[in-house]
């Protein structure tokens, strides 16, 4: 892709996804997240109704009545992006591939926050971590980050769940709003996704083609694996394979259903044959009215 192509296309992504954060996203991002993050300010006498919790057991002690602590809102949040960039993103049977979904939702996001005057960071990973941007401000880096998503080219074509929440989680040490965007045929990132929502508020938004939960009976057909680079032949005719094809996606849809719900963290999956804005606004009415 050439520079023009390239420039066009983020300016294409940049008019759609734009629209939707700011018609759509904006106000229903910030009530999702709104006092997420809170700071400390100071204590103050305890006050009938105030909630019991909130009482500083030191200070009550050294000055014999009770006393509250009072907590305000950080204004400042930060939005982190840990996007998958490993091969089968290059899937899509209909409409378009996951990859090319999760840059757009990757853009409203990062919209929705920037409108909040909120960071926005991301981290690109495959079987290793293959890019990071730190959190910054404003429309400039936001459109770095879209154009990354479009031209940038893994070095590896695995996947690695676990490996990079466990790099968020060594270089985000503040409370962040973190968004996993990937298909998730993964396994064995449970116990790190558990110890990474404790700290930070986590969502995991799961991208997936309808052909991969059942392959269609379409005889001997050649198939490339995105992940391992190697073409085979496959006889889709077999009601064995199809039973196993079966089997193998709906395990890594248990496994993130279990581990997202178990965890405390947010979690939707979204088709790329479906309305994301909708989906989207779905999870984020649903997050503000918790």
């Amino acid at each position: 892709m050439n520079t023009q192509e390239l420039l066009k296309k983020v300016r294409r992504i940049e008019i759609k996804t734009r629209r939707l954060s700011n018609h759509l996203f904006s106000g229903e991002y910030h009530s999702s997240f709104k006092g997420r993050g809170m700071a400390f300010s100071e204590v103050r006498k305890y006050a009938y109704g105030d909630d019991i919790r909130a009482i500083d057991w030191n200070v009550t002690a050294r000055l014999n009545e009770p006393y509250v602590k009072v907590f305000e809102e950080e204004r400042e949040l930060t939005l982190m992006l840990l996007v998958d960039v490993s091969g089968s993103g290059a899937f899509g049977s209909r409409v378009q591939q996951k990859r090319e979904m999760i840059t757009e939702i990757c853009a409203t996001l990062a919209f929705s926050a920037i409108q909040n005057n909120d960071k926005v960071g991301m981290i690109m990973f495959s079987d290793e971590v293959e890019l990071f941007i730190p959190p910054k401000k404003g429309k400039t880096h936001t459109l770095r980050i879209i154009r990354e998503l479009i031209e940038f080219e893994p070095k590896s074509s695995k996947t690695d769940l676990s490996k990079a929440m466990r790099y968020f989680a060594s270089i985000q040490k503040k409370r962040a709003i973190a968004f996993v965007l990937s298909d998730f045929m993964d396994h064995d990132y449970k116990d790190t996704l558990k110890i990474m929502a404790q700290r930070h508020d986590v969502t995991g938004i799961r991208i997936f083609d309808p052909r991969e939960r059942e392959l269609p009976n379409l005889g001997l057909l050649p198939m490339f694996d995105l992940e391992s680079k190697r073409l085979r032949w496959v006889n889709t005719s077999s009601k064995a394979l199809r039973e196993e094809q079966k089997r193998h996606f709906s395990k890594a849809e248990s496994y993130f259903n279990n581990s997202f719900l178990r965890s405390g963290a947010g979690q939707l999956s979204i088709r790329i044959d479906e309305s994301y804005p909708r989906k989207l606004l779905g999870y984020f009415k649903q997050k503000s009215a918790r």
